[in-house]
């Protein structure tokens, strides 16, 4: 039951060139930075990532991302960082973007056991019709321009079916090889807290992994965590890293804003 081990290093140790790999985190909030740093210096590649974002330029996936480690990646957001964008647009990497909500139960299903569901989120758009680029052809340097031919490989079109008069499509539950994610407090058992917006894609992804693998702000004891306070049973975690405290406080903020309006300054994340 003591699913704590020594490192993060250990900890990922066995995972292989091409796995698939859900990660939590939004943002910079919540991500499993020393995990996906040991997975980094590990080696491995050729990894399917599905997680809302990709990091950013040098945190988080981008790490992996820069390395060239990641082959595809099932995400809902592109946003901050350059390199996704670039890969994606060069054809060097594959991606699916998915609605946000329907990357969250697709996680949630996959991990509660359900194969697929309805909904109404994408009718009427490519991510029900198909045709949504997955990969551009190679030696691209710009947004290729719509109906150019530079798609090498595009999504399919996916069921819809009618529910009381309203067309929903079908979409899969996610499971994966592992998962790495982040948690404020877990204890030897793999009973995870999350903090406030940490509490994101963590459990969803942790669910949706075969191998869970949790860093953990504060370590406790079996028994020292009520069970109304734990968010994720630990029958999803399978492996528990503890942080040194330098690493627990560690956070980047992805955006620092300086409000003019205060003579004081506020800063906000």
């Amino acid at each position: 039951m003591n699913k704590v081990r020594a490192s993060a290093a250990e900890a990922v140790a066995d995972i292989p060139d091409g796995a698939s790999l859900a990660v939590g985190g939004f943002g910079l909030s919540g991500v499993p930075e020393i995990l996906v740093r040991a997975l980094h210096e590990q080696g491995a590649g050729g990894l399917r990532v599905v997680s809302n974002n990709c990091g950013v330029d040098g945190r988080g996936l981008g790490v992996l991302l820069e390395a060239g480690r990641i082959a595809r990646v099932t995400g809902s957001y592109v946003g901050e960082n350059k390199e996704f964008a670039r890969q994606y647009l060069s054809g060097e990497l594959e991606v699916e973007l998915v609605p946000q909500g329907t990357l969250a139960e697709r996680l949630r299903a996959g991990g509660a056991g359900i194969p697929a569901f309805y909904t109404p989120a994408g009718v009427g758009t490519q991510v029900a019709n198909g045709a949504l680029p997955w990969r551009y052809a190679p030696g691209g340097t710009s947004r290729p321009k719509a109906g150019g031919g530079s798609v090498a490989v595009a999504s399919p079109p996916k069921e819809i079916r009618d529910f009381a008069g309203r067309p929903h499509v079908l979409e899969h539950g996610i499971t994966t090889d592992f998962a790495l994610v982040r948690a404020w407090k877990g204890d030897r058992h793999g009973n995870l807290v999350f903090r406030k917006a940490a509490a994101n894609f963590n459990p969803l992804a942790a669910m949706a992994g075969r191998i869970s693998v949790a860093e953990v702000e504060e370590l406790a004891e079996p028994g020292e965590l009520s069970p109304d306070e734990i968010h994720l049973p630990g029958v999803f975690v399978q492996r528990v890293v503890e942080l040194t405290s330098a690493q627990a406080t560690e956070k980047e903020i992805e955006h620092l804003v300086i409000s003019a309006s205060s003579t004081r300054g506020t800063v906000r994340s």
